[in-house]
């Protein structure tokens, strides 16, 4: 298992050093035996899994035990306020005002929880912020703009996540749900509509965990590929996933996994897990609100602690209230550093910035290092241009991603922006 982290063997890294005076990179990729020592150093009963496990399921559910969609209808409407705003849309011609009105009408919110239904997901299902697949970007010829910062783009779900459907549009083609995480719309095929014996069935009380990102599963031909922290209740040597009737009704049907995907949930946290689900999420794309089935900063953390049974909400401001939060905002750069190595819990603590969350890993040669799903690394040049060096994927780092390189814009080093650590 240790010996196949992937990525982490390349002999060029060996070179690489962990103080920041040295990086030339914002990358910093430690050794095997690196990424060993920082995981053994933390604490396996950090986190009392039998209780959150419970906890977990109990959100998880919550969806299917609920008579209506719990945000009041105003919120759930936040996402039409768009039409306020300058949005190009993927040809990068301004979105018109009569298409925000098309799409606005469509929406159907005067049958807003009118008339809930329960439901689950049949794939990986992108939640979006309006009814539409159009994406809506700001100005996309500005760096930090344009793709992938899809504003269109709520979330993503997972195949088998219990939904609460509160209306269609009137087209029919979408769904405005909620899920223990997120609200928003999913487009109809992507859904089937439960009863109480579908639940029944579904909730086996022995519920398994994907460890493994993105492998195929058939039903008998080919569903979704799997990702990281999905759920699959068992019933004797099978797994259960949903399809849909000619009238959207979900069925049960049985499929087969293996066992290097797949384990009891929770799945132990000691080291030799930790390392690998790390050794699954690293490397793999960002993925702004999830889009094209990737991970971005708090979907990163969320997936990283689901198979051990801790519940985290969905974006990285939620995620500091899932533990103690303590506030770092005052302090010097310096200060932080060493705030985070007195009471950060190395795979246990959260580092917050607005709009970014990260996992603090441990301390190397002094240094703090974090691991976290990244776009970019903010750059401005001796003229005062500013632009980006591209990340785009999971990656360990230092708290200062950058430092050294050429055009380093201190005035946007994470470090500086960090307000707090969340222990969980």
């Amino acid at each position: 298992m240790i010996k196949n982290l992937k990525n982490l063997t390349l002999v060029a890294l060996s070179t690489l050093l962990f103080t920041a005076c040295s990086i030339k990179e914002p990358i910093v990729i430690p050794k095997n035996q690196d990424i060993v020592e920082l995981s053994n150093k933390a604490d396996d009963d950090f986190i009392n899994q039998n209780k959150a496990t419970k906890d977990y399921f109990d959100k998880y559910f919550r969806p299917w035990s609920a008579s209506k969609v719990s945000y009041p209808k105003n919120e759930a409407m936040w996402g039409l306020s768009y039409k306020n705003r300058k949005i190009y849309l993927e040809n990068h011609k301004l979105a018109t005002k009569e298409w925000f009105n098309k799409v606005i009408n469509n929406s159907n919110f005067d049958e807003y929880n009118v008339v809930p239904k329960k439901a689950i997901t049949l794939k990986n299902t992108n939640v979006r912020v309006l009814p539409s697949n159009s994406p809506m970007f700001y100005d996309p010829t500005k760096p930090g703009e344009g793709f992938p910062f899809d504003y269109n783009q709520n979330s993503l779900i997972k195949i088998n996540t219990p939904i609460l459907v509160s209306h269609l549009s009137k087209d029919k083609a979408w769904a405005y749900i909620e899920s223990s995480i997120v609200g928003g719309w999913v487009e109809i095929n992507s859904i089937a509509f439960v009863n109480d014996e579908f639940i029944k069935n579904f909730k086996t009380t022995n519920y398994y965990t994907s460890i493994k990102e993105k492998f195929p599963i058939y039903d008998p031909i080919f569903r979704e590929y799997v990702k990281v922290a999905t759920i699959f209740p068992k019933k004797e040597d099978k797994y259960i996933i949903a399809k849909k009737d000619d009238n959207q009704n979900a069925i049960i049907t049985y499929i087969d996994l293996q066992n290097d995907e797949i384990e009891a949930m929770p799945i132990s946290f000691n080291s030799a897990n930790r390392i690998k689900l790390l050794n699954e999420l690293l490397e793999e794309p960002y993925g702004w609100g999830g889009l094209l089935n990737n991970r971005d900063c708090s979907s990163f953390t969320q997936d990283f602690f689901a198979p051990f049974g801790k519940f985290l909400h969905r974006n990285s401001k939620a995620q500091t209230t899932n533990g103690k939060f303590l506030d770092m905002s005052k302090l010097s750069l310096e200060e932080k550093k060493e705030f985070m190595k007195k009471h950060g819990v190395p795979f246990s603590t959260l580092v917050y910035l607005k709009g970014h969350i990260m996992l603090y890993v441990g301390v190397k040669d002094n240094e703090p290092l974090v691991v976290h799903n990244v776009w970019s690394v903010r750059l401005k040049d001796n003229t005062g241009r500013k632009y980006r060096h591209i990340i785009g994927k999971a990656t360990i780092t230092t708290l200062e991603p950058g430092k050294g390189m050429k055009d380093f814009d201190e005035d946007n080093n994470i470090l500086k922006k960090v307000t707090g650590i969340t222990i969980l």
